[in-house]
């Protein structure tokens, strides 16, 4: 008693006394998403520069399937038609966006630990596909193993990358996502040359690629790093779908999806079919991946400065718009100069469409999730696409009609795409 009337009055203050912060039970303390992004950085640019080399070494060799396509036709799978073995890769597309619904939330819980596994998977299956001789052998190993790990590979390194920026957004995802058309330039040629050109036969020239991807591998496995600690939310993020925003951007992707697949699955069959020489056909491929490059780093910076959405929505009218011009190219000189203007408008469209749902994520941990189901969600106009385009060919026995509806298709996503904006706070003419 003595010692507490010996201390001043002063010091037995209510408002002097801490009081420590209480969160209400179930809720979770989510950092601001673009205050705490570094917006750049040695340690975010190397993520950035990983996904670089994740796209690389899985899009850019799964963009080979033209490749593919042709050597089987005439190889091992000459006795197939060319729908059963274009399913190859329609599946491997398939599941390189459906896989999304997993890895996205799996990154959202585990961090980049789930890239290392996939990326060693990644180069077994290359080893595999070098080992086929039949049908069903090339499905499992190339379409359905090759598909899986290239969608737990893709979704989690852009997930990454999104954790690192939120001013800088869509730049740093078209520098990530150009890995897959600088691959979809190498891989190509060197497959071509290597087949065609060379005593070393299938088995070695695929394992030559495999070997080439190898080294951004180990260089993404180690740099990528998620920034924010994991969430222990629901797997799933059922509010998403209760958004108009994004819920109109499902929309979008699925119709821009379903068509502009069509020219880089189609346009070396229709260059053949105008006479033009096999080889410089299947460089076309080659040239609009290369042209892409530019189409998703150059899209990404106007994008930061007049809005995701009007970057988006502008690239899918005008890619649609391209793709219904498709059957007007009909020379050698029309046709790479029609492959770099498709391949650099439709670049825009991928990169571009992960960085607008970025725009509906309220917690920066949240983004893989919101990212991977609505990949998902375009995974079944990838798998669909190509299908009807074919049956549209067999049918009608030229690519007009091919063209009509596939750019139709893309330029009602581009439309979707800028009426989502109504939906926002900054309104149809915003900057959004």
């Amino acid at each position: 008693m003595a010692s507490l009337q010996a201390r001043p009055e002063s010091s037995l203050r209510t408002e002097d006394i801490p009081i420590p912060a209480i969160t209400p039970i179930g809720i979770e303390d989510k950092p601001p998403l673009s205050e705490e992004a570094p917006e750049g950085g040695s340690r975010a640019w190397l993520v950035a520069a990983g996904a670089g080399f994740i796209s690389f070494s899985s899009l850019g060799y799964s963009n080979s399937v033209g490749v593919f396509q042709e050597y089987y036709l005439s190889h091992q799978l000459k006795g197939q038609s060319p729908d059963d073995v274009a399913w190859i890769g329609s599946i491997s597309a398939f599941l390189q966006f459906i896989l999304g619904a997993i890895s996205g939330p799996l990154f959202d819980r585990y961090g980049a630990t789930i890239i290392r596994p996939a990326a060693v998977l990644l180069v077994f299956s290359i080893m595999m596909t070098s080992l086929c001789e039949t049908y069903w052998q090339f499905m499992l190993a190339q379409g359905v193993l090759g598909g899986i790990v290239t969608g737990m590979l893709l979704i989690p390194s852009m997930a990454a990358v999104l954790q690192y920026f939120d001013k800088k957004r869509a730049a740093a995802l078209g520098l990530a996502v150009s890995g897959s058309s600088i691959g979809g330039v190498v891989f190509p040629i060197a497959l071509s040359k290597m087949l065609n050109d060379s005593n070393l036969g299938f088995g070695w020239s695929v394992r030559i690629i495999g070997f080439l991807t190898l080294p951004g591998l180990i260089f993404a496995c180690i740099v990528i790093q998620a920034r924010l600690p994991p969430r222990k939310t629901n797997f799933y993020i059922a509010a998403a779908f209760k958004k108009p925003t994004y819920n109109l951007l499902l929309c979008s992707c699925f119709f821009m999806f379903t068509g502009f697949f069509t020219p880089i699955f189609y346009l070396a069959v229709y260059a053949i079919q105008k006479g033009i020489d096999p080889t410089l056909a299947s460089y076309l491929l080659a040239i609009l991946n290369g042209a892409s490059t530019f189409g998703r780093i150059l899209p990404g910076l106007f994008a930061d400065k007049f809005g995701r959405l009007n970057v988006f929505g502008l690239g899918g009218i005008v890619t649609g718009t391209i793709i219904m011009c498709w059957t007007a190219a009909t020379s050698t000189a029309g046709l790479v100069v029609y492959a770099v203007v498709f391949g650099f408008w439709s670049g825009t469209l991928i990169s571009g469409a992960a960085a607008a749902m970025s725009l509906c994520v309220e917690d920066a941990r949240e983004v893989g999730t919101y990212m991977g189901m609505g990949f998902a969600v375009a995974s079944v106009a990838v798998l669909i696409g190509p299908p009807i385009n074919g049956a549209l060919v067999q049918k009608y026995g030229g690519f007009l009609e091919v063209s009509i509806f596939s750019g139709v298709m893309c330029f009602v996503g581009g439309l979707i795409g800028l009426v989502t904006k109504v939906t926002t706070p900054q309104g149809l003419f915003g900057k959004v």
